[in-house]
């Protein structure tokens, strides 16, 4: 089980990236893995502080998510030697610090800029491969330093991205129990508990996470994380990632232009929800509260591929037991499926 050393969040922390590297004992050496635009939001900034304390630090910028990137960035690791790599950025910067510092067996820090999915906390990276994404186990961040003014500055639409990757768990929980209760599935009540405590709280302040509002985001960054360490205790991404995911990945696949990954796990747990016999009215008013999408239309998304989406999620990760292999559904089923829960017309 890894876990977090450090969780710092609130507003200007990224100030204090130096003292926290040499509180964790990276006093010599770094490198600093971001992109392009996140370069400029904060990656420039943490490599001059890093460099201030008197940390030898080189600054890696990478593009995109892809397995070549992953490589590349084992091969400056290789090459450098670095003692932490620190990964600034969204999502997938992240993530391919996470991985590639997690294949050279280095500690990795994760600095997120943005709050649009649990990757910033969690042990687990989403790669594509044989024509369909799949999850690979890396590395829980050493620590995650998270700056409340820096994530607000983001479009709001990064949060309420990341508000629907949360409310998520609602229906990734209720596979995992029906996985447990069909299949014997082994089930961590504790990691499950920690990943409906984050959906619950976001439903409660769902109000208070509007554009602009730092306490709002703190509220998210905190469910975000601990969901991120629920899957860290689980071993897997199981209490996070169930048959909304699924729909969401098969979208991915499927529609020209998908949508961002919360926005459509989001609109997945919508229609999982009413599958389970849940309340998903109550999941489409947060996700309404929060200003996230809850319809095709708002996913920039065409009704047909809902409905397709919907047919081949199953397929997506066959191992994994959810809803959608007790409820099997045909495409009359799944096309009532999308307009009962009104995601479609």
């Amino acid at each position: 089980m890894q876990l977090p050393r450090e969780v710092i969040v609130g507003n200007e922390t990224i100030e204090l990236i130096g003292d926290i590297c040499k509180r964790l004992g990276f006093s010599e050496s770094a490198l600093v893995v971001t992109g392009p635009h996140t370069r400029h939001v904060a990656g420039q900034r943490i490599t001059d502080l890093l460099h201030d304390t008197g940390i030898d630090v080189n600054q890696f910028i990478v593009p995109s998510f892809t397995v070549k990137d992953v490589r590349t960035v084992e091969e400056k690791i290789m090459k450098l030697k670095p003692q932490v790599v620190l990964g600034i950025g969204g999502g997938t910067k992240i993530d391919v610090a996470k991985l590639g510092s997690a294949l050279q067996g280095i500690p990795f820090m994760s600095i997120p800029t943005t709050a649009s999915h649990d990757g910033i906390a969690s042990c687990v990276v989403s790669l594509r491969g044989q024509n369909k994404p799949y999850s690979k186990m890396a590395q829980s961040p050493m620590a995650i330093v998270a700056d409340t003014s820096v994530i607000t500055q983001a479009s709001h639409r990064f949060a309420a991205s990341g508000c629907g990757d949360v409310v998520a768990k609602f229906t990734a929980v209720r596979d995992w129990e029906l996985a447990h209760n069909t299949k014997k599935e082994y089930y961590g009540e504790y990691a499950a508990s920690l990943s409906l405590m984050s959906a619950k709280l976001v439903a409660e302040h769902a109000k208070m996470i509007q554009p602009g509002v730092e306490e709002g985001v703190r509220v998210l960054l905190e469910a975000l994380i601990s969901c991120g360490v629920a899957m860290s205790i689980a071993g897997s991404s199981r209490p996070c990632s169930g048959s909304e995911h699924l729909f969401s990945h098969a979208l991915d696949l499927i529609a020209p232009k998908p949508a961002m990954h919360g926005e459509q796990c989001g609109v997945g747990t919508i229609m999982m929800a009413c599958l389970h016999g849940m309340d998903w009215k109550r999941v489409k008013e947060t996700l309404e509260k929060v200003g996230a999408p809850t319809t095709a239309e708002e996913l920039g998304i065409e009704p047909e591929h809902v409905v397709q989406a919907l047919l081949r999620a199953s397929a997506i990760r066959p191992e994994r037991y959810t809803i959608l292999e007790k409820r099997t559904l045909s495409y009359d089923s799944a096309e009532k499926l999308a307009r009962a829960t009104g995601v479609i017309d």
